[in-house]
Order: structure tokens, then C-alpha cells, then sequence
């Protein structure tokens, strides 16, 4: 692909799109995977921090979405030898790759890739990467994309100069209004967890909620009702939950819960229990009262399944019944 004006012009208004998104560096992230896989016409885009020995997804579009949380052995991945040498690297064929983690390729879908590395001041942090299912698919134009497309994400890193590089890990972690784990983080530690638990052949489960009537205030009461809604929201489900388990806000009025420790299979109906009795209730916004509403699904493991996407799906399923559920009663 050649560089020409057209994708100068898509690039200064991503740059607008970024500066709009201010100190949201999670948000910033998952915005520029997004153009950066429909400006090189790649099969998905992922954007990896270098974390103690790992190379962490914390974005991905496309292909490469269902793998956030990844974490490869920087040693053993051609985005750890990009953060170790400063500059772009490029693999025509993984599978005749010798610098590639072919496991994690097949994994992902890809066989060929172009990666270039995100620096934070002086320090290299991670890297952005684009990929194909087709080897050869990238030319050497796609390295400029990808240097002004880190460059972008540098520069949002740059407006918070004043963090500390850890700090700087907790923002792409972590939801800006909520202050609990974003989607990213949430992945992550859903990874761990069902590698630790299928080791030590212990029982973990996951929750999925959604927030009804998000819209509805939204319209009714203005964007702002919306903001304390969502954080009232979360406060309730902190509230009923345990230090130990994980709560993230995985979409706009998306949740999900992690929860550690389940010693025997009744243990899911007493936690959704006491989070449904938290929800259930109004908050007070500006004189207003607002009802707090949820649709909530779970899955346990290993009962429900072994694999991530499979107790992601359980839970998922769960959750639209219950919204089917609630969405009759109110028609009734």
C-alpha cells in the first residue's frame, strides 16, 4: 500500500478522535487498534505493554479481539524483540518465522504481521502490531502507519508526563469513570485465573452484567445522570462483592465479575443473590430518584465449561434471558 494523501488525511483526524479522548489512555488505545486495522487493511490490530517479562494485549480489533489479555514471553515473541531493539519489525510468514511464537500465531490467526514500538518519553513500553491470515500481505509502507499511529498513542502518554510508567499501566487498565478494571484488565485476569484453575482443579465462576435503563436516563435526565448512574452502579456491585474477586466495566453499560473462589456449586446463587438485592434500589441524582436495574448471567467452571470463549457464551446466554425476562414483566 502506498502512503499517500488519503491516508495522511485519516491519520490528522484520528489525531483529533485522540485529543478528544483527553487522559483516557484505555480509550485512546482501543481507538487507534481500530483505524490502525482499517488503514493497512489488516485482519486485526493489538496493541501490547510490556509488563515485567511479558508482552500483555491490552487493545485488539478485528481477529485479534477474542485474544485481549494475551501475554507472551517477551524473549519468545517478535513484539518482545521490537521493544528490545527500538524499531519496527516485520515477519512475512510466522511459520517460517524463527523470531515468532508460532503457538501464540496459530492462536490468534495470523501469519504474517508488522510491529512498531510505543515509547513513553525515552522508554520503550510496548508495541503496536497489525496482522493477516495471509503471509506476505504487508509492504514496507505500513511501518510509516504504524511509527505516526504509536506516535499518537506517545503522545496521549506524553500528556500525562507527570505518571510514573506503572501508573501509566493502571490508566490503560482501568476505567476512567469507574476507576475499576476495564475490559482489558478484565480478559487478563480471566486468563490467569482459568489457567490456575485448571492446574489446581479448583472451581472459579464469572458473572455478566448488563445495566437496564441506561438509555432511558440518558434521555430522561441527561449524560450526566447517565455518568452517576454507572458509578452508583458499580459502588453497588463493589459493595456486594469481595476484595478478591475482580469487577471491570467491560462496556458502556456492560459489567462483569470474576469471582475467585467457589467452593461448592450453590456458593454462584448466594453471590448473584446478594449482588440482584444491591441493584435492586434507587439512588438520588440532582432531587431525582433514579431506579438501578440489572440483567445478570454466570458461569461456573469447570461445570459449565473448560475454555474462556465458552464460559464467556454460558454467561452471555444466561444474561439475555433473564433481560428477556425482565423486558415481558415490564410489558405486562
Amino acid at each position: 500500500m502506498n502512503l499517500g494523501p488519503e491516508t495522511l488525511i485519516n491519520i490528522i483526524n484520528i489525531q483529533t478522535e485522540v485529543v478528544k479522548l483527553g487522559l483516557d489512555l484505555a480509550g485512546v488505545m482501543d481507538l487507534v487498534v481500530q483505524r490502525a486495522q482499517q488503514l493497512t487493511h489488516a485482519d486485526g490490530a493489538v496493541i501490547e505493554l510490556a509488563e515485567d517479562d511479558y508482552m500483555v494485549y491490552r487493545a485488539a480489533s478485528g481477529t485479534a479481539e477474542k485474544q485481549l489479555g494475551l501475554r507472551l514471553h517477551k524473549e519468545t515473541s517478535l513484539s518482545g524483540l521490537c521493544v528490545k531493539v527500538g524499531h519496527a519489525l516485520q515477519c512475512s510468514d510466522s511459520e517460517e518465522d524463527p523470531r515468532v511464537d508460532k503457538e501464540a500465531c496459530r492462536k490468534v490467526g495470523l501469519r504474517s504481521m508488522v510491529v512498531s514500538p510505543l515509547k513513553y518519553g525515552d522508554i520503550l513500553v510496548g508495541a503496536i502490531k497489525v496482522l493477516s491470515s495471509k503471509p506476505n500481505f504487508f509492504d514496507d509502507a505500513v511501518i510509516h502507519v504504524l511509527d505516526l499511529m504509536s506516535e499518537l498513542i506517545a503522545a496521549s502518554m506524553y500528556n500525562a508526563e507527570k505518571y510514573s510508567s506503572n501508573e501509566l499501566v493502571y490508566r490503560a487498565t482501568h476505567d476512567q469513570l469507574t476507576g475499576v478494571a476495564n475490559r482489558a484488565l478484565f480478559y487478563d485476569r480471566l486468563r490467569q485465573r482459568l489457567i490456575q484453575a485448571q492446574r489446581l482443579k479448583d472451581k472459579f465462576s464469572i458473572i455478566i452484567l448488563d445495566m437496564d435503563g441506561l438509555k432511558q436516563i440518558n434521555d430522561n435526565w441527561g449524560h450526566r445522570a447517565g455518568d452517576a448512574a454507572i458509578q452508583e452502579f458499580t459502588f453497588c456491585i463493589k459493595k456486594a462483592t469481595r476484595q478478591t474477586d475482580i469487577v471491570a466495566r467491560v462496556g458502556g453499560d456492560e459489567f462483569g465479575i470474576i469471582v475467585n473462589t467457589i467452593k461448592n456449586d450453590d456458593d454462584i446463587t448466594i453471590v448473584t443473590q446478594r449482588i440482584e438485592n444491591a441493584l435492586t434500589q434507587t439512588f438520588k441524582f440532582e432531587g431525582k430518584e433514579i431506579p438501578l436495574h440489572a440483567s445478570m448471567g454466570w458461569a461456573l467452571f469447570p461445570n459449565d465449561g473448560e475454555e474462556l470463549e465458552v464460559l464467556i457464551d454460558k454467561a452471555d446466554q444466561r444474561m439475555y434471558t433473564m433481560k428477556r425476562i425482565h423486558k415481558n414483566n415490564r410489558k405486562s
